[in-house]
C-alpha cells in the first residue's frame, strides 16, 4: 500500500510517497482502508518535530481518518470488517491504510459521507471542548473568534451560534469574513485593515467580550486580552501565527478573567467518556442540519505537500482533506 512518509524532520516538500507492506491488526487495534483524512495544523508541526508527539521515523502525518474497516484485532468488538468508521489516529492517516486504536474508532452514522466524517473530530471536537467544557459558554454571551475562517475557527463560529452566543468573527481578509457570515457570524472584524481593539469596543459598547477563542496567538493576543469583559475566559487553542505570545498578567488580575488552556487530545485520552459524549452531541448537531463542515479542497496522496503548504500559508478556509 502507498503512504506519505516523513523520513526526517523538514518542510512538506521533504515528504515521500512510498510503497510499504500492508498493515495487520493487533490486539485492541483495527486496520482501516482510508477514504479521507483531515489535514490539520498539527500535521504541519509533527513533520517538523515541533509537536507534542514525536513518532518514530518513518511515519505518516494525518490524525483524523474516515474509511472502511479491513481487519479487527483481538478485543475489538464494537466494529467488524466492512463497517464505515471514523477514527482518531494521531498520525498515520496520509496513507491507503492506517492502524487505529479500537477505543478511538467509531461507527459512522447512517447517511454521513467520508469527507464529513474526516472533518468532524479535530476541528469540531477541539472547538466544542473549548467552548463547552473549558469556557462554559452561555447563551447570550459574546464570543470573539480569531482566525475565524480556519478549520477550528469556523467550527467555533458554528458551535458558538448553536450554543446561543453572539459571535464576532475576526480574520485577515474580506473573503474569509464573508464565509464566516455564511456560517452564522453576527459581526466581523478584518484585523489587517481595522484596529482589533477599537472595533471590539465599538461592537460591544465598551464592555468587551465574554469569551475569546484564539488559535492564532502572535500579535493579536494582547489586544484581544485587553478587550475582555469582566470574568471573561480567554481560550488558548494554538499558535498558527508562529510566535507564542508573552502576555501581561496584570490584565487577568484587573479584569478578573481567566486564561484557559485547551488541549483536546489530552482531554479525549484522560476523560474518554466525556469526550465520547461530546462526539455524540456533535453527531446530533450534524443530524439536525445545524453543523456542516466547509470543505475547502481535497488532494490525492501525491499532493499532500501542497495541502500542508496551503495550511502553513494560512490560505485554508474550513477543511482540507487527503482522499483515496
Amino acid at each position: 500500500m502507498r503512504a506519505v512518509l516523513c523520513h526526517q524532520y523538514g518542510p512538506p516538500e521533504s515528504l515521500q510517497v512510498n510503497e510499504v507492506d500492508p498493515l495487520k491488526a493487533t490486539k485492541g487495534k483495527l486496520v482501516i482502508d482510508v477514504k479521507a483524512c483531515g489535514v490539520n495544523f498539527p500535521d504541519t508541526l509533527i513533520i517538523q518535530g515541533k509537536y507534542q508527539f514525536k513518532p518514530a521515523f518513518p511515519f505518516s502525518p494525518g490524525g483524523e481518518v474516515a474509511g472502511v474497516v479491513r481487519e479487527v484485532g483481538e478485543g475489538v468488538t464494537h466494529l467488524k470488517p466492512g463497517d464505515n468508521v471514523f477514527s482518531l489516529t494521531g498520525w498515520g492517516g496520509f496513507a491507503e491504510q492506517v492502524l487505529a486504536d479500537g477505543y478511538r474508532s467509531f461507527p459512522m452514522p447512517p447517511g454521513m459521507d467520508y469527507q464529513t466524517a474526516a472533518s468532524l473530530m479535530y476541528t469540531y471536537g477541539t472547538s466544542y471542548h473549548a467552548l463547552k467544557d473549558r469556557a462554559q459558554l452561555q447563551a447570550g454571551e459574546t464570543l470573539l473568534v480569531l482566525g475565524a475562517a480556519g478549520g477550528v475557527g469556523l467550527a467555533a463560529v458554528t458551535l458558538g451560534k448553536i450554543m446561543g452566543a453572539r459571535v464576532i468573527a475576526a480574520a485577515s481578509t474580506d473573503g474569509k469574513l464573508a464565509l464566516c457570515r455564511e456560517y452564522g457570524a453576527d459581526e466581523t472584524i478584518n484585523y489587517t485593515s481595522e484596529d482589533l481593539r477599537e472595533r471590539i469596543k465599538e461592537l460591544t459598547s465598551g464592555k468587551g467580550v465574554d469569551v475569546i477563542y484564539d488559535p492564532v496567538g502572535g500579535d493579536l493576543a494582547e489586544p484581544a486580552l485587553r478587550s475582555m469583559n469582566w470574568r471573561g475566559r480567554y481560550l488558548v487553542i494554538g499558535f498558527a501565527a508562529g510566535p507564542i505570545p508573552s502576555l501581561p498578567f496584570n490584565l487577568p488580575l484587573l479584569k478578573g478573567c481567566s486564561v484557559v488552556g485547551v488541549f483536546w487530545g489530552a482531554f479525549a485520552e484522560k476523560q474518554p467518556k466525556d469526550s465520547m459524549r461530546n462526539v455524540q452531541e456533535l453527531i446530533g448537531f450534524w443530524q439536525s442540519g445545524q453543523l456542516k463542515p466547509h470543505i475547502h479542497a481535497t488532494y490525492p496522496l501525491e499532493q499532500a505537500a501542497d495541502a500542508l503548504n496551503e495550511m502553513l500559508g494560512r490560505k485554508v478556509m474550513g477543511k482540507v482533506l487527503i482522499i483515496n
